[in-house]
C-alpha cells in the first residue's frame, strides 16, 4: 500500500494523524469524531472512484 500512496501520500497520512493526536490531547471525543469523518470521506471518495472506474471499463 505505501508503494501506491507515494512520498506525497505518506506525509500526508502522517500530517493527517499528528492532527488527530493533538486534538486528542485536549478533546478526545472531538477527535474520534474527527477521525470517523476522514474515514467516512475516505470511504466515499473510494466508493466514487470505483464507480467512475466502472463506468470507464476499468473495473
Amino acid at each position: 500500500m505505501l508503494d501506491k500512496l507515494g512520498t506525497k501520500g505518506i506525509v500526508g497520512v502522517v500530517c493527517l494523524l499528528a492532527g488527530i493526536g493533538i486534538v486528542a490531547v485536549k478533546a478526545p471525543i472531538v477527535a474520534a469524531g474527527l477521525a470517523f469523518v476522514v474515514a467516512g470521506m475516505g470511504l466515499v471518495a473510494s466508493g466514487l472512484a470505483e464507480g467512475v472506474m466502472k463506468m470507464f471499463g476499468m473495473a
